[in-house]
C-alpha cells in the first residue's frame, strides 16, 4: 500500500517502551510524529532518539505527541535507552514502538510485504527504508512524511518549522514561502478573491496577481 500525503495514516495497536498504544487513540484531538528507525543501536539513530528527547517540550508546545518506532523488540529498546542518555544526556520518555514482526514498518509501506516476518537476523542495511518521518494532523491523516537515507541524521528543528507551517495554514487562508520561519510574511490563498482578501487580512502587497503577501495572522 503507497501511503500519500492526506491519506489517513493506518491505525495500529503494538506494544510500546510505555505499554500497549493504539495509534489513533495515542494522537486524539492533537498532532503526532511518528519517526522510524531500522534497528536499534545504531548510531544516527541514537543521536536523533536523544535530540528528539531534547525537543520533547518544543512539540509538547504544539500540542504534537512523539512517538517512535524501530524494527526490534521492546526489550531491546529498553537496553538501547541507556545508551541513548549516554550520548546526548537526554532521556527518552516518549513511546518506542518494537516491531518484531515488522507489521508496522510494512503497513507504512516501509519495507516490502515479502520482507519476511521477524526481526531476527536482519541488519540496519536490511531495513534501510524504515527511515521515515510522519507527521499525523488530529484527523489523522498523513499531514508530512520525509525519509532520510541511514547515513544523514534528520533535521527536527526543520520538522519543527514545518509544524509550525502547517498549523498556521490549517487556521489562516494562507500558505507559507520558501525558508520562511514563523513571523515571517505568509502568502494569501490563490482561492481567496483581492475583495475577500481585503476584508479578511486588510491592506496587502500584491508580488503577483497570484502571489499576495501580509504580516503572519497572529
Amino acid at each position: 500500500m503507497s501511503l500519500r500525503i492526506n491519506d489517513t495514516a493506518p491505525n495500529f495497536t503494538a506494544d510500546t517502551t510505555a505499554g500497549e498504544i493504539n495509534l489513533h487513540d495515542y494522537v486524539g484531538d492533537g498532532w503526532a510524529i511518528m519517526f522510524s528507525h531500522p534497528k536499534d543501536f545504531t548510531p544516527v539513530c541514537t543521536t536523533e532518539l536523544g535530540y528528539m528527547a531534547g525537543l520533547a517540550d518544543e512539540f509538547a508546545k504544539r500540542n504534537c505527541k512523539i512517538i517512535g518506532i524501530s524494527v526490534d523488540p521492546v526489550s531491546s529498546h529498553h537496553e538501547w535507552k541507556q545508551d541513548i542518555v549516554d550520548v546526548t544526556g537526554n532521556s527518552v520518555d516518549y513511546p518506542l514502538i518494537g516491531d518484531p514482526e515488522l507489521k508496522v514498518a510494512k503497513l507504512y509501506d516501509m519495507l516490502p510485504a515479502d520482507e519476511g516476518d521477524s526481526s531476527d537476523g536482519r541488519t540496519a542495511a536490511n531495513n534501510a527504508t524504515v527511515r521515515t518521518v510522519f507527521v499525523i494532523g488530529p484527523d489523522k491523516k498523513i499531514k508530512l512524511q520525509l525519509t532520510y537515507p541511514m547515513t544523514t541524521g534528520r533535521n527536527f528543528d526543520e520538522i519543527l518549522r514545518v509544524i509550525d507551517s502547517m498549523q498556521l495554514t490549517a487556521n489562516h487562508s494562507v500558505a507559507t514561502p520558501a525558508q520562511w520561519t514563523p513571523g515571517d510574511d505568509v502568502i494569501i490563498a490563490p482561492s481567496i478573491s483581492d475583495a475577500d482578501a481585503q476584508s479578511k487580512f486588510g491592506d496587502f502587497k500584491t508580488v503577483k496577481p497570484y502571489l499576495r503577501t501580509i504580516p503572519q495572522p497572529k
